[in-house]
């Protein structure tokens, strides 16, 4: 039985694909045959031979419509969308440290980034019949982190529910749609994150990553999860062995959330 995931010559777009998941993706869809295109503010450490980068702030209108048009015009069409763009700038303090732009960041980077380059790029899907659109949506729209996430999970628990909306608008024109849910991912700044945390603690990076696991109420596997972990994942449901596979969340969080 061939495993082939039948993604060489498709058209994709990542956010935020220049750091941690995003990047991974980039590099696993890339290997697979994807021709991409891929945006985040911050540029790429190193030079993507197989992806095209385009500068971009995502939450705003003009940002999102702006990388619409270069994928419109380098790609000439669209077969894959990897929505990893998001993250938290709100301080600590709760819901009481939250101001309206605070909340008004919050929603632009987490949900607005997605909901605007759907509503430029999946017409083109729905008209040739096919397309996958992934959301990455976050384990903390179940288990929000009250001192600090407040905003950051209700826009994720936001961008779930609009997806779930979407795939089954689309689902039948033959656009599949779905939503990863990562835990704790050992990226760039969860790396940084924990080095603080250790030196704050007087101890080493695996008290650090210990710390980090105790405040998110334990992490079953010991560990978090590694970024090409979450990109295999993606890899695979964007790939035609997936073909029959839409509106799901799949969550990748070392068992993290307390299932039945």
């Amino acid at each position: 039985m061939s495993f082939d995931l039948e993604l060489k010559g498709r058209r994709g777009l990542v956010t935020g694909g220049t750091k941690g998941i995003g990047a991974a993706v980039v590099r696993a869809l890339s290997a697979a045959g994807v021709e991409l295109v891929t945006t985040a503010r911050s540029a790429p450490a190193a030079t993507m031979d197989h992806a095209h980068y385009e500068p971009a702030d995502l939450t705003t209108a003009d940002g999102c419509a702006r990388v619409a048009a270069v994928v419109e015009r380098r790609l000439g069409g669209i077969d894959l969308i990897v929505h990893v763009v998001g993250g938290s700038t709100a301080p600590a303090g709760g819901y009481q440290a939250l101001s309206d732009d605070v909340w008004a960041n919050e929603i632009n980077a987490n949900l607005m980034a997605a909901v605007r380059l759907d509503r430029a790029l999946v017409p083109s899907m729905v008209a040739q019949g096919s397309g996958v659109v992934v959301h990455v949506t976050s384990i903390q729209h179940e288990l929000p982190l009250p001192e600090s996430t407040t905003g950051y999970a209700a826009a994720k628990a936001a961008l779930s529910t609009y997806s779930k909306s979407l795939s089954k608008e689309v689902a039948p024109k033959g656009v599949r749609v779905l939503r990863v849910s990562p835990g704790w991912v050992e990226t760039e700044a969860a790396v940084r994150f924990a080095e603080r945390l250790a030196a704050e603690a007087g101890t080493d990076y695996a008290g650090g990553q210990r710390i980090i696991m105790t405040g998110l109420g334990g992490v079953p596997l010991g560990r978090p999860s590694r970024p090409d972990e979450v990109a295999d994942l993606i890899t695979f449901l964007v790939s035609a062995r997936a073909s029959a596979i839409t509106g799901a969340e799949y969550v990748i969080d070392g068992g993290t959330v307390p299932t039945a």
